[in-house]
């Protein structure tokens, strides 16, 4: 649902290390690869639900099933296909570093500390014996970078430096990438960034804005147009939380939730239903949008540490042990 850089790029590069194992792959999202995203290698390899029935594929043709960036079906795929899937004879797989972690699947490898499914897919692969190629580096960059948000967010430690390096070694290009994930919006887009930046509120160290249909219609673009516009709010110095409403259908929001340091914002998502990371999260609010971020305004008011300083240089040991990068990017060419 809603594939990011992460989701999308973990998928990519699992597949085709495995490929190179010898093993048959088939790569499935519940909605469509984003024109934002189909910059990544091989992103024409995903499969919807719907585009899986048309090539007479079932869920009983394969043996084993994982699960990226995200830990159980409905993330997946939608109520037409998930008995389908309920009734799965193989062995499932779970890879994800979200904070909200369900109980699906006989294997779960799930990391909340971890700055992206990247990075540990990273580790896989290698542990897997794989060479990484180019391709497989640019899919893993891009999953890094926009979970890190460009390596300027806090879970921008030692490890992601190391492994962001050797992926560079192996062939990632970052300026291609960031370009990419950045840099490349359509007028539309920008008018619509216009549009919803007109409808910003701050309330007390939360920022507000709203996205409608009509301002989708009007400027001639998607939900998928409004992917990093929850982050910029959080630029402003006395802004902690950032909050974005899109509207789905009349009374009907996606709630996008961004926040500073120790600010939890998963709690918000998870009191309505949804979940992610502490610093990033999201969930689905039926309401009027002044309704919604009444009860979503009210529940930021019970977070902690909502008027601490968001910026501490000390305290925090980011000096995990690990290889020095010249054995990393050595060990990367292996």
């Amino acid at each position: 649902m809603d594939p990011d850089a992460d989701g999308l790029g973990c998928g990519l590069a699992l597949s085709q290390a495995l490929r190179k194992m010898g093993k048959r792959t088939f790569l499935l999202d519940k909605d469509p690869v984003p024109p934002g995203y189909q910059f990544l290698p091989g992103h024409g390899d995903f499969h919807t639900p719907e585009t899986m029935r048309s090539l007479g594929i079932g869920v009983g043709d394969f043996q084993n099933m994982i699960l990226l960036d995200c830990n159980h079906l409905g993330r997946v795929v939608g109520a037409a296909d998930r008995a389908d899937f309920d009734h799965f004879q193989g062995t499932v797989a779970v890879i994800d570093h979200h904070e909200t972690e369900k109980t699906f699947g006989h294997v779960r490898w799930v990391e909340p500390d971890m700055a992206a499914t990247g990075i540990m897919i990273y580790a896989l692969i290698r542990n897997l014996g794989v060479r990484i190629t180019a391709d497989m580096a640019a899919n893993l960059y891009a999953a890094i970078a926009l979970d890190t948000g460009n390596f300027r967010f806090e879970n921008t430690t030692a490890e992601v430096l190391r492994t962001a390096a050797s992926l560079v070694t192996a062939g990632a290009r970052p300026h291609a990438i960031i370009t990419e994930l950045y840099e490349l919006w359509s007028r539309g887009r920008f008018m619509l960034f216009r549009e919803v930046l007109n409808t910003l509120e701050v309330h007390s160290g939360v920022a507000v804005a709203v996205v409608t249909r009509a301002m989708l219609e009007k400027t001639g673009t998607t939900s998928d147009d409004t992917e990093t516009f929850v982050s910029f709010p959080r630029i402003m110095r006395d802004v902690k939380v950032s909050i974005l409403l899109k509207e789905v259908e009349e009374n009907h929001f996606r709630v996008s939730l961004r926040s500073k340091g120790a600010i939890n914002v998963a709690r918000i998502a998870e009191f309505f239903g949804g979940g992610g990371h502490a610093n990033a999260a999201g969930c689905r609010v039926r309401g009027s949008a002044e309704a919604v971020t009444s009860e979503l305004l009210a529940r930021c008011r019970e977070l902690k540490d909502l008027e601490k300083p968001v910026l501490e240089f000390a305290g925090r040991d980011n000096r995990a042990p690990g290889p020095s990068v010249e054995e990393d990017l050595g060990a990367s060419q292996n």
